[in-house]
């Protein structure tokens, strides 16, 4: 919709008061718009701000599914031919929320609400409606529900005192999946910061063999292991990367 000059001018007239003369001929006049044009664009109704981020949420939800759909295997007994339905990935990162905008506004919606279970539903409404944050889901409602919120006294506060809870939280789970899974310490480690500072987890390479518990290749659990431990990592990449520290 962005890609209209049209949808320029219907956003702002959202914030025009209809009841102020001044204020809308300065509008007609900034957006070179006839009495005719405004009547049309104010009989178009513009989505509210929740709708068009549940919206983005779905999509994403619908995206991330046939991912997995198109992988299974019942894919073959599918009657829908899933090539013909493409993602406009590029169009979303366009859009995209970055991580300070939704830190900005936990401290606005906080000063608001002063409800963390409103607060949470909110914040969770605008993650899932981004393509990048996803997974810090549930580290950022995690912030939420053990910050007190209310001591912070600006935006530039709330960003650092999410920065030092993630890292915390980001040396914590390592070491605790470190333990879980019984992995070589030193090489998991590595291995996990490597894949910090790249932003992904990969496969490629002897680096992940080297974290893995003592077990012959030729055991029949190897193989599951190696794919279970790959996996929790690149979950643990996805929640982590971006917020620096050490593991």
């Amino acid at each position: 919709m962005q890609n209209y000059d049209e949808f320029v001018s219907l956003k702002a007239l959202q914030s025009v008061d209809m009841d102020d003369p001044e204020a809308i001929d300065a509008f007609k006049t900034q957006h070179y718009l006839s009495d005719e044009d405004l009547k049309t664009l104010q009989a178009i109704k513009m989505p509210a701000e929740r709708k068009i981020q549940d919206y983005r949420s779905t999509y994403n939800d619908i995206r991330d599914w046939l991912r997995r759909e198109k992988s299974a295997s019942e894919k073959e007994q599918s009657t829908i031919d899933w090539d013909d339905v493409v993602f406009e990935v590029d169009l979303l990162k366009s859009q995209e929320i970055n991580l300070d905008y939704i830190l900005e506004l936990i401290f606005e919606n906080n000063k608001k609400v002063k409800d963390k279970a409103a607060l949470v539903e909110d914040v969770r409404r605008v993650i899932r409606a981004s393509l990048g944050n996803r997974a810090k889901e549930s580290l950022l409602v995690d912030f939420i529900n053990q910050t007190d919120l209310d001591q912070i006294g600006d935006k530039a506060s709330v960003i650092d005192a999410f920065f030092t809870f993630a890292q915390a939280e980001q040396l914590r789970e390592a070491q605790e999946l470190i333990s879980d899974e019984n992995l070589n310490a030193e090489a998991a480690r590595r291995y996990i910061t490597t894949s910090l500072k790249r932003e992904y987890a990969s496969e490629n390479g002897t680096e992940l063999n080297a974290v893995l518990p003592k077990m012959s290749p030729l055991n029949p659990q190897y193989l599951s292991k190696k794919q279970s431990v790959f996996q929790k990592i690149a979950a643990f990449v996805e929640k982590f990367k971006g917020v620096g520290g050490k593991v």
